[in-house]
């Protein structure tokens, strides 16, 4: 559930940014609008990285497909070699397992290791280094 609104979010990020260029405010707002809280809906489950970078690239590649598709810019072998390189990194996104390799949340108990009095350059009493 959460990455179908995200994709739709991101299908509205394409919306708004082509009604910004055509001067169709109404449409721009109430687009971006939905397209904020969509992301926002996708970022309760997926970590916020990859949430965005999937938001920003589909957004993105359908604008340019879309502008393509209009004759409002230029299509060339490469543009679509590129934008299908945009696609396929967010679909790799979406088959990584989350959470392997982030990092703990500070304050939680794995944020900081525990560590054995004396155990950084010999410290002693307080914490600081005494010469003998």
């Amino acid at each position: 559930m959460y990455w179908a609104v995200l994709l739709g979010s991101a299908v509205l990020e394409a919306v708004w940014a082509t009604a910004l260029s055509k001067e169709a405010y109404v449409l721009f707002v109430v687009a971006v609008t939905l397209s904020m809280v969509g992301l926002s809906y996708g970022m309760k489950r997926i970590p916020i990285g990859t949430a965005y970078a999937v938001w920003v690239g589909i957004g993105a590649a359908l604008t340019v497909t879309w502008a393509m598709i209009t004759g409002e810019e230029t299509v060339s072998a490469w543009k679509i070699v590129f934008l299908t390189g945009i696609i396929a990194c967010v679909i790799g996104l979406k088959f990584l397992r989350s959470g392997v390799d982030r990092p703990a949340l500070v304050g939680t108990a794995e944020a900081v290791p525990d560590l054995e009095p004396g155990a950084v350059g010999g410290a002693v009493a307080g914490g600081v280094e005494t010469s003998s």
